[in-house]
């Protein structure tokens, strides 16, 4: 069963043991947030609608993480295409062996085994090829499969050399997938890095409330104390969410 929320190809297969998860950690946050600035139920409560905020990102980065483990599966399924079609196979029985190579890879259940045996499927209900691929660029919405259709449709229409030039157009989508791949460890890399400072301020707080309670307790039980670390916690989060817009490279 799975809620009926519109969500987009990336997002589709989310179940519900992982939202239920999602919102278990955010509850936590909220009560770590509130017991660091507020020390208080209420502020537990004021700090609840938090919670759909790390919901709507969690949903938006676990879009991106999928799109990029599907490029990398993309990638490999292109090789493979290559591979084959070196061989001799045509494009049309090229897509079979593919088909069979992403199984063995990563199993039934993984993105790319489905849109490959949907390929097939296509073509055993002698559907033109370049017409399922254009079906497979339509949900899936990736530069590169649009480019690849692009070029496969074109060459069905004009004629040529069509194993040649497919090979040139998957070594072309491969380095540029490649170049993405490694862009993407680098600020994987540096997201590592970001979160890590932005656990540092909540490190000193829980630092001055282990060995400085009285200095401290003035914050949570003065009204302008409250007011100090309401401010203290806004800049916080404004600061958090530059850092994050900053790492949010579009690649």
């Amino acid at each position: 069963m799975r809620w009926k929320t519109e969500e987009n190809y990336w997002q589709q297969d989310m179940r519900n043991r992982d939202r239920l998860l999602v919102i278990v950690k955010g509850l936590g946050g909220v009560g770590i947030l509130a017991y660091l600035f507020y020390h208080s139920w209420i502020g537990y409560a004021a700090l609840l609608p938090l919670l759909f905020l790390y919901y709507r990102t969690w949903k938006k980065e676990y879009a991106k993480r999928r799109k990029e483990k599907f490029q990398k599966q993309f990638k490999e399924a292109l090789q493979s295409l290559r591979t084959v079609l070196n061989v001799g196979y045509s494009i049309e029985n090229a897509i079979r062996e593919v088909k069979k190579e992403m199984t063995t890879l990563y199993g039934e259940d993984a993105l790319i085994t489905k849109e490959f045996s949907y390929l097939v499927r296509q073509l055993e209900m002698n559907i033109p090829v370049e017409q399922a691929w254009k079906t497979f660029a339509d949900r899936v919405e990736m530069s590169e499969v649009t480019h690849f259709v692009t070029i496969l449709s074109t060459i069905k229409r004009s004629g040529g050399d069509m194993i040649a030039v497919l090979r040139q157009t998957i070594e072309t989508i491969c380095m540029k997938l490649e170049v993405q791949q490694e862009i993407y460890t680098i600020i994987v890399a540096k997201q590592m890095e970001f979160r890590i400072m932005s656990a540092i301020p909540m490190g000193i707080i829980v630092y001055l409330k282990m060995s400085f309670p009285e200095f401290l307790s003035v914050l949570y039980q003065e009204l302008v104390g409250k007011v100090v670390m309401t401010v203290c916690l806004l800049i916080y989060f404004a600061a958090y969410q530059w850092g994050k817009k900053i790492l949010e490279i579009e690649v």
